[in-house]
């Protein structure tokens, strides 16, 4: 997925709120938006370099979004909306080996109460139902998930649970937004009854795949696809 705006790097000062942060320009500071609600604690620390992506100005109140950012040598890509298009790019591109029968794919359906991000089906109405989850937290090159309590996300496992059951394909993709990481786990610490439902759902066997990225400061893309420890 390559990045066609401008793209600049900054100095992180700090983030007033979960949707702005103020950074060092070329001398000067600006108020930029954050595309991601998450802590992101480890990653945003004053004196980080950050890359940003420029927009026109007129069209919105900030003219910069925050889309990654160095962990020591490590780049970081954390625009919530990439997660998406990436594995949308690697499923229209059959990329996802177990995923690739199916040839339609439909985003944001239904399935009860949860809006998942993708519907696949073949001609047969053979269904599947796909969530991808953005993995932003690294610890010694493991991915982590979540890294901040998510009801959200752990309502959408339940019912992913409850498709499963009900006859119909089901999964969830961690995308992994950095490189460098050997390994996924959920992470217990942060929120034990996600984990615990990760925990449901592998033993009602709803797929549960992992995969990094190729991070660049303008292009992201699936890389590998790593092993997931419970």
């Amino acid at each position: 997925m390559k990045i066609n705006e401008k793209i600049e790097e900054a100095i992180f000062i700090n983030r007033p709120n979960r949707f702005i942060a103020n950074v060092n320009l070329n001398g000067e500071e600006k108020v930029v938006h954050v595309p991601n609600t998450g802590r992101c604690k480890e990653i945003f620390i004053k004196g980080t370099r950050v890359i940003l992506r420029k927009f026109e100005l007129g069209k919105r109140k900030t003219e910069y979004d925050l889309i990654s950012a160095y962990k020591g040598v490590k780049l970081i890509n954390i625009d919530s909306q990439m997660p998406n298009k990436i594995v949308f790019e690697a499923l229209e591109n059959k990329k996802i080996q177990k995923l690739n029968k199916y040839e339609n794919i439909e985003k944001e359906k239904t399935f009860l109460s949860s809006r998942f991000d993708f519907r696949l089906y073949n001609n047969n109405e053979d269904i599947y139902y796909l969530e991808v989850k953005g993995v932003t937290l690294e610890e010694m090159s493991i991915a982590k998930f979540p890294d901040a309590p998510t009801l959200r996300g752990e309502k959408h496992v339940r019912e992913l649970i409850k498709a499963k059951q009900d006859g119909f394909g089901a999964g969830i993709v961690f995308l992994i937004q950095i490189e460098d990481v050997k390994s996924f786990t959920p992470n217990k610490d942060m929120d034990e009854k996600f984990s615990r439902a990760i925990l449901d759902a592998k033993s009602n066997n709803v797929d549960l795949f992992a995969y990094n990225c190729i991070v660049k400061e303008d292009e992201i893309m699936l890389k590998d696809e790593i092993q997931i420890y419970m």
